[in-house]
C-alpha cells in the first residue's frame, strides 16, 4: 500500500474536521441539546420533541438548498468561498447561543436552526474537495484520518469545557460560556483550512447568473442520475441508515439525562470516553476500506450498529450505558467515514460539488425524518425506550438496500462519464 504524502492542502482539509467537530460534539450532541431540553424548555418529553423539530427544520433547508448551491459552486469555482462563508456564519450564530436563557424557546430554536443549517451547508462544500485532494488509492485512508482527527477535535473541546461545566454559575453561565468556547475553537482551528485549501479560479466568462445556471445544472444532474444506478441505490441505502446515525448524534445526551438522570458533567465524561473510540473506528475502518472495499466495510458497521441499538434499549444502569457509548463511538467513526468515501468513489470528479449536494440532500432528508420520529414517539409514549428501539429499523433497511449496490460497476461509470 502506497504511503500517503501529506501536502499542506491535504493537511488543511483534514484539520477542518478537527475544528468543526467542536460544534457537532458540544452543541448538537452534548451540551446545548441538554440545555435546551432541561433549562430552556424545562419539560423532558416536550423538550425532546421540540429538539427533534429544530433538527428537522434545519435539515429541511439544507435539503432544499444544498444541490442548488453545489451546482453554483461547481460552475463558479467558489467551493472554498462558500465553505468559509457558511463556516463563519455557523460560528456567529453559535456565539448568539450565549444569549439564550430559560423560556427563550423560539429564540433558541431560531439561532440553533440557523447555526446547524450553516454548519451542514459548509460540510457540503468541504466534502466535495475530497476527490480533488486525495488520490484514488488513498481516498479511504484520507477520509478515515480526517474523521479520526475530527473526533480528536471533539475530545479536545470536551476537555476544555469540562472545568467550566464543573462549576455551576449564576444565570447558567457554565453552559453559556461553553457555547462561546466552541465558537472560538471552531474559528481558530479552521484558519489553516481557509488559508491552505486551494481552488482553481474560473476562467470562463458567464453569460447568465450563477443561480440560474445552478438550477439548470441541478436539473441536468437529476436527469443524469439514471446513468448512475449504483450511486442512486447507495443514496437510498444511505438515506435509511443515516437516519439512525442522526438520531444517535442528536439524542444521545438527552437519552442519558432522561433515562439515567446523568448530569452535564457526567455526559461530558461519557463523550470523552466515546471520542477516542470514534477516532480508532475511523482510522481502522479507513484501512479496512482500502483493503476490502467500501461496501463490505459499511456492511460490517451496519451490523455493529444494530447491536449498539439493542444494547442501548436493554441497558439498565449508567455503567452499561457507558459501555454502549464507547461501542457507538467506535462504529460511528467508521460508518460516517466509509459512507463519505463510497460516495466519492461513485461520483464523477468534475461534478463533485453538485453530486455532494445530492449527498447532502440525502443525508439531510434522513436527518429530518429520524429526529422527528424519535421526538414524537418519545412525546406521545412518554418513554424514550420506545423511541430508541425504532432506530434499528433504519439500519436493517439500509443494510438490505446496500446489498443491491454493485460497487465496482458504479466506480467504472463514475470514471467513464464527465471525466474525459
Amino acid at each position: 500500500m502506497q504511503k500517503i504524502k501529506f501536502t499542506k492542502e491535504k493537511t488543511g482539509w483534514i484539520l477542518y474536521d478537527f475544528a468543526n467537530s467542536s460544534f457537532v460534539t458540544i452543541i448538537v450532541t452534548v451540551l446545548f441539546s441538554m440545555y435546551f431540553k432541561d433549562i430552556v424548555v424545562g419539560k423532558a418529553e416536550l423538550g425532546t420533541a421540540l429538539w427533534g423539530r429544530a433538527i428537522g427544520i434545519s435539515m429541511l433547508f439544507v435539503a432544499i438548498l444544498a444541490p442548488i448551491m453545489g451546482a453554483v459552486a461547481d460552475y463558479s469555482h467558489s467551493r472554498k468561498n462558500l465553505l468559509v462563508i457558511f463556516s463563519l456564519a455557523t460560528i456567529l450564530f453559535t456565539i448568539f447561543l450565549y444569549t439564550i436563557m430559560p423560556n427563550d424557546i423560539i429564540k433558541a430554536m431560531i439561532f440553533f436552526i440557523i447555526a446547524n443549517f450553516c454548519f451542514n451547508m459548509a460540510n457540503v462544500f468541504y466534502n466535495a474537495f475530497l476527490p480533488d485532494i486525495a488520490e484514488k488509492q488513498e481516498i479511504g485512508r484520507i477520509s478515515g484520518i480526517s474523521w479520526g482527527i475530527g473526533y480528536l477535535g471533539g475530545l479536545v473541546a470536551l476537555l476544555i469545557i469540562l472545568p467550566v461545566v464543573k462549576n455551576e454559575l449564576d444565570n447558567y453561565l457554565h453552559f453559556r460560556y461553553s457555547f462561546l468556547i466552541v465558537a472560538v475553537f471552531f474559528l481558530i482551528f479552521s484558519l489553516p483550512t481557509f488559508l491552505w485549501l486551494k481552488e482553481t479560479p474560473s476562467k470562463n466568462i458567464h453569460k447568465t447568473s450563477y443561480i440560474k445556471m445552478g438550477f439548470k445544472r441541478l436539473f441536468e444532474t437529476a436527469k443524469s442520475l439514471k446513468k448512475f444506478k449504483e450511486l442512486f441505490k447507495f443514496l437510498i441505502s444511505y438515506f435509511l441508515y443515516n437516519d439512525g446515525i442522526t438520531v444517535v448524534i442528536s439524542f444521545a445526551a438527552i437519552y442519558g439525562s432522561t433515562q439515567f438522570n446523568m448530569s452535564a458533567q457526567e455526559m461530558i465524561f461519557y463523550f470523552i470516553l466515546a471520542q477516542p473510540a470514534s477516532f480508532l473506528g475511523a482510522i481502522i475502518f479507513g484501512y479496512i476500506l482500502d483493503k476490502i472495499g467500501a461496501k463490505k466495510s459499511i456492511n460490517i458497521t451496519l451490523i455493529l450498529w444494530m447491536f449498539v441499538v439493542i444494547g442501548a434499549f436493554l441497558c439498565t444502569s449508567k455503567f452499561q450505558f457507558y459501555l454502549v457509548g464507547i461501542s457507538a463511538g467506535f462504529v460511528m467513526g467508521s460508518s460516517q467515514s466509509n459512507s463519505r468515501t463510497m460516495f466519492a468513489q461513485l461520483t464523477p470528479i468534475k461534478k463533485a460539488s453538485e453530486f455532494f449536494g445530492f449527498f447532502g440532500v440525502t443525508g439531510r432528508l434522513a436527518s429530518i425524518a429520524g429526529p422527528l420520529v424519535y421526538g414524537e414517539i418519545s412525546r406521545i409514549s412518554g418513554n424514550q425506550k420506545n423511541a430508541i428501539i425504532s432506530i434499528i429499523s433504519f439500519f436493517v433497511l439500509g443494510f438490505i438496500i446496500l446489498q443491491f449496490v454493485d460497487e465496482k460497476k458504479g466506480q467504472k461509470v463514475a470514471l467513464s462519464l464527465f471525466n474525459d
